[in-house]
């Protein structure tokens, strides 16, 4: 397990007319750097085309959507987490690999379990969050806890990785990838408010009219919106760290803490929000 090079054409994805091109050596690199996040990010890909295969031949609803929705979700932000997770820890010095290697096996048998779970009660037609309807149920939703657990425990190491360890790569992205991570183990605690709590909505049953393919409700507060948020800081504040030091090298570092700033503002709103029974969007 390499550290991986990050190549200018990171900046270049959103408009050049080679971008696939672009993203599929990324991809490669990745796979290189770390082939076990690489890999259980396309199984990831896989479930998401088995979920969106199934979702026209089934039409049970779970929680107010089509069954094979939150699989599909799923699938999608796991494949996002664990590349992106490679990406960015593939940037530590060498003597920070052994450790790397470790943790990437950690949230690869972590996420295997998770989706593993969600695609069973799917099957089943019945949900896997807060799920304690019966014995079964329970040490599904159970099972899922400990590696939930078990995954953030593994990003309080990558936090502490980043900052033990100094990633390759300008100042103001270093910073984005150190601040990126501590939001998103902010994003992943908000997840064990939601499981201490036994549901996601607050104010109102879990279930019922909610925003078009993310569910959240639209009649309460929904603690998922501050939770999503949290956890694509992982993508977003490192590559708003990585802009800023392309088109603004002298205070990339200052306006990456900023940046930083508003979005942890920005997270804490939406969950002092939903905590007090308001809906994003009301219907």
């Amino acid at each position: 397990m390499a550290s991986l090079p990050l190549p200018e054409t990171l900046l270049e994805l959103p408009t050049s007319p080679r971008w696939p091109g672009a993203l599929a050596r990324q991809l490669r690199q990745l796979h290189h750097a770390n082939p076990v996040l690489s890999a259980v990010g396309w199984l990831h890909v896989a479930l998401l085309l088995l979920a969106l295969a199934l979702l026209p031949f089934d039409g049970r609803v779970v929680t107010g959507l089509p069954v094979w929705i939150k699989p599909a979700k799923f699938a999608v932000s796991v494949a996002l987490y664990v590349w992106s997770l490679g990406w960015l820890l593939a940037g530590l010095p060498a003597q920070a690999q052994r450790a790397v290697r470790g943790l990437s096996w950690g949230v690869a048998v972590s996420m295997v379990v998770e989706i593993g779970c969600i695609f069973l009660q799917a099957a089943r037609g019945t949900t896997s969050h807060y799920n304690n309807a019966s014995l079964f149920d329970g040490v599904v939703f159970g099972l899922m806890g400990v590696f939930i657990l078990v995954n953030t425990l593994l990003t309080i190491w990558a936090v502490y990785l980043v900052w033990r360890h100094r990633p390759a790569g300008p100042a103001g992205y270093v910073w984005g990838v150190r601040l990126g991570l501590g939001l998103f183990l902010v994003g992943s605690v908000l997840g064990g408010v939601m499981i201490r709590l036994g549901q996601h909505t607050v104010g109102a049953p879990d279930g019922g009219p909610g925003l078009p393919g993310l569910g959240w409700s639209t009649r309460a507060g929904d603690l998922r919106a501050a939770h999503f948020l949290g956890l694509h800081s992982l993508q977003m504040v490192p590559l708003l760290g990585w802009a800023l030091s392309h088109w603004l090298p002298r205070r990339a570092v200052l306006l990456t803490w900023l940046g930083a700033a508003l979005y942890a503002a920005a997270v804490a709103g939406l969950f002092a929000l939903a905590l007090c029974g308001v809906p994003l969007l009301s219907a």
